[in-house]
C-alpha cells in the first residue's frame, strides 16, 4: 500500500512538472520589439509619407499584424510641442512596415510617437522616432 501511494505521488509530480513545462513557451517580451524609421528625412510640405518598420530586435525579423492605435507627430525635439500635425494611416505594402501620411508645415526635427499592440504579446509597445523635415 505504501509503495502504491509513493508511485501515485511520483506520477502526480511528473504530470504537474510536464504541464508546467508545456505552458512556459519561449515567448518574446514587449521590450524585444522596436519601431525604426525606413527613411530618416523627408521634404517639408503637405502629404508626405512616413514609413516605419516594426522589428523584433532579438531575431532581426520584421513583425507584421501589429495594431497601431496611437500616433502623434509634433516638433518636440525642437522645443515646439504645440506644433502638431495630423497623422493618417496609409495601406502598407511590405509585412512589418507601417506607413502614414502627414503634412510637415516647416523644416526641422519632428517626433513621431507610436503606440502598438503586438499579436501574442501582453503590454503596449511605445516608441518615439525623430524625423528631419528638410526645406
Amino acid at each position: 500500500m505504501k509503495t502504491l501511494n509513493t508511485t501515485r505521488t511520483a506520477q502526480a509530480a511528473l504530470i504537474v512538472a510536464a504541464i508546467g513545462c508545456a505552458s512556459t513557451q519561449a515567448l518574446a517580451d514587449i521590450s524585444d520589439y522596436r519601431f525604426e524609421l525606413v527613411d530618416q528625412a523627408v521634404k517639408a510640405g503637405p502629404d508626405k509619407i512616413i514609413a516605419i518598420r516594426l522589428m523584433n530586435h532579438k531575431t532581426g525579423k520584421p513583425v507584421p499584424g501589429a495594431v497601431i492605435f496611437a500616433t502623434r507627430l509634433d516638433m518636440a525635439p525642437d522645443a515646439m510641442q504645440e506644433m502638431v500635425t495630423k497623422v493618417t494611416p496609409v495601406p502598407d505594402g511590405e509585412p512589418g512596415t507601417y506607413k502614414f501620411r502627414a503634412t510637415f508645415g516647416m523644416a526641422g526635427r519632428w517626433q513621431l510617437s507610436v503606440g502598438a499592440k503586438i499579436q501574442g504579446e501582453t503590454g503596449t509597445l511605445e516608441n518615439k522616432l525623430v524625423i528631419t523635415a528638410q526645406p
